[in-house]
């Protein structure tokens, strides 16, 4: 029986739909995080010190990810849910992008760490390698879990009125600014590093994962490795050269992919993938062709 590809009316994610994802997005963790940050003493009364290890914490940096899940199901129910919870499948990608996200980052840490006479790898803490495991395996559950929001949604529907570099450029800008409130807090990791180079970081790495996005046909399973490989604390601390040497790369990456950075062509630009609807058999014996 032939087949067809195409998308039906209540699976389509309308454009529109970004603004309620960003509004989602930005007052989840503004306002969790914002609490703690005007009312301290009060929040930590009643919802204990926050940390990275914290309920709130994680939910602050789910947000995306609730956001975009609350969007696709409004506009197509749990058979959205569906669609894009399927992007997780899409393995596909070309060996080199691979290499980029296995080899490639991790590389960049570990020459940004010699540049400055650093270790190749982050030393173990006392206990040995259990914590480091516990922690691998909790950041998997943090950011990469964002990849359902800026992936899944924001960037097809960006890729419908834009070229894809300035798709990325875009979200990286809102990404870094969505992060801002957890630099004054001073019970976690931001509260030791500076705003600047974490934006420029932000806004470079949203570009340089854009390609890998668009070659692997909408997958979140290779964005969400590039994010992991991000925050895997066996790499060692290289600010603020890893900045510096993934900025070139994106560059490089860029210039190299320009033929499909710079134009909508091969752009993916759904939330959810096209269905396979089954098309209508012709009865036998009326000589359709």
């Amino acid at each position: 029986m032939p087949t067809e590809t195409r998308l039906t009316s209540s699976t389509k994610i309308p454009s529109s739909a970004l603004a309620a994802f960003i509004g989602i997005t930005f007052l989840i963790t503004w306002g969790l995080i914002g609490f703690y940050i005007l009312f301290p003493e009060m929040a930590a009364t009643i919802f204990g010190e926050i940390s990275g290890s914290h309920p709130f914490f994680f939910l602050a940096t789910w947000s995306p990810a609730i956001a975009a899940f609350v969007v696709v199901f409004l506009h197509s129910g749990t058979a959205g849910i569906r669609g894009l919870l399927s992007r997780l499948f899409l393995w596909r990608c070309p060996a080199g992008w691979v290499a980029l996200i296995l080899i490639g980052l991790p590389l960049v840490f570990v020459a940004g760490s010699l540049i400055e006479a650093g270790p190749v790898l982050a030393p173990l803490p006392p206990e040995g390698t259990t914590p480091v495991i516990a922690l691998l395996l909790m950041m998997l559950l943090l950011g990469p879990i964002e990849e359902f929001g800026w992936r899944g949604v924001a960037q097809p529907l960006l890729q419908r009125h834009m070229a894809p570099v300035w798709a990325g450029l875009l979200i990286g800008a809102t990404w870094g600014v969505w992060h801002l409130p957890a630099f004054f807090l001073s019970s976690t990791v931001y509260a030791d590093w500076h705003f600047l180079p974490f934006f420029v970081g932000n806004v470079t790495l949203a570009v340089l994962v854009t390609p890998i996005f668009n070659r692997a046909r909408g997958s979140l399973l290779w964005p969400m490795l590039f994010h992991w490989q991000l925050i895997n604390p066996l790499w060692p601390d290289a600010q603020p050269w890893d900045t510096a040497i993934l900025v070139v790369v994106a560059i490089i990456v860029v210039w190299w992919n320009r033929d499909t950075m710079f134009t909508r062509e091969g752009a993916v630009t759904e939330v959810v993938p096209a269905k396979i609807i089954p098309a209508l058999a012709p009865p036998r014996g009326t000589g359709s062709s």
